[in-house]
C-alpha cells in the first residue's frame, strides 16, 4: 500500500508505515480528498492521513459520479476495509459527516472494529435534517447556496467553464445529502466529538448534542470561530483537537494495533 493512490477510493499524501494511528477524512459536498492536503503536514509522525475521493472531482473528474449514500458507502467502506490493520479515527465535515457516519456503521456490519473517535463536523445529527431543494435549484440558485455557506472561490464561479464543472458535482452531492435518509442502526459504541464554528448557519450548539443519540459513547461538542467553513482559517486547531485526543500511549506505539481485552 505505497504511493499516494490506495485505489479509486481514497488518497494518502504522506506514506507512513510506521504511525500507530490512521486518520480516515470524508470532504464536505462540492469538497475532495485535497481539501485535507494541508492538514498532513500538521500531524505527528504517529498520524497517517487518509482522505476520501468521491468520484466527479480532482482526479476523478471523468469517473461517473454517485448521488445515492447506500451505493457510494458501500464501495467506500470496502477500500477503507481493506486498510484497517489499526487503530483509525474517522473526520467529516458538513456532507462528509454523514457520509462518515454511514460508513462506520457499514463498517461495523462488516465487522471491522469501530474507530477509536468519530469527529462530526458542521452537520446535525442523521434524521434531525431531512429532504432540501437546493439540488433542484437553476445555476444561480446553486450558486447562491454556495456563497450563503462560503468555502467556494468567488474566481471559480465567474468562469463560465470552471463553473459548469464545479456544479455539476456539487449539484450531484446535493441531490445525495437531501434525498439521504438515515439506515435504522443501533447506536455505536465509539466516542463522538462534534466539532462546529460559533456562527455556522448549519449546525447550532442545540443541534451539535443531538448527535449524542447516535452512540452509547462518550458525546464532545467544541466550538470554534468562524462560520460553516470554520475549519479553514482554524486547521491547527481542528488538527489539534483531533490528535489531542489520542490515548498517549498509543499515539507513541511504533508498530500495529494492540489487542484490546
Amino acid at each position: 500500500m505505497s504511493g499516494t493512490t490506495l485505489g479509486p477510493w481514497l488518497r494518502r499524501y504522506q506514506h507512513r508505515p510506521a504511525a500507530a494511528v490512521r486518520l480516515l477524512c470524508f470532504p464536505h459536498a462540492g469538497g475532495g480528498a485535497g481539501t485535507f492536503r494541508a492538514w498532513d503536514v500538521l500531524l505527528p509522525p504517529s498520524v497517517e492521513l487518509v482522505s476520501v475521493q468521491y468520484p466527479g472531482r480532482e482526479d476523478r473528474f471523468a469517473d461517473p459520479l454517485v448521488d445515492d449514500m447506500d451505493e457510494l458507502t458501500a464501495q467506500v467502506a470496502a477500500a477503507i476495509a481493506r486498510i484497517i490493520d489499526r487503530p483509525y479515527l474517522v473526520f467529516g465535515h458538513s456532507m462528509g459527516s454523514a457520509v462518515a457516519y454511514e460508513t462506520v456503521q457499514r463498517l461495523r456490519r462488516y465487522g471491522v472494529p469501530e474507530p477509536d473517535w468519530l469527529f462530526v463536523s458542521g452537520r446535525p445529527a442523521p434524521g434531525d435534517v431531512t429532504g432540501g431543494d437546493v439540488h433542484l435549484r437553476d445555476d444561480d440558485g446553486l450558486c447562491a447556496e454556495l456563497g450563503r455557506l462560503g468555502g467556494t472561490d468567488d474566481v471559480v464561479l465567474a468562469d463560465p467553464e470552471l463553473r459548469r464543472a464545479v456544479l455539476r458535482y456539487v449539484r450531484n452531492d446535493y441531490r445525495l445529502i437531501e434525498t439521504y435518509r438515515p439506515t435504522p442502526a443501533a447506536a455505536l459504541s465509539c466516542p463522538v466529538a462534534v466539532l462546529r464554528g460559533g456562527d455556522d448557519p448549519e449546525l447550532s450548539a442545540d443541534q451539535a448534542h443531538g448527535w449524542a443519540r447516535t452512540t452509547t459513547g462518550k458525546l464532545d461538542v467544541r466550538t470554534f470561530p468562524g462560520d460553516h467553513f470554520y475549519l479553514v482559517p482554524q486547521r491547527r486547531a481542528v488538527v489539534a483537537t483531533i490528535v489531542g485526543k489520542l490515548d498517549p500511549v498509543l499515539a507513541r506505539a511504533p508498530h500495529g494495533w494492540p489487542s484490546t481485552p
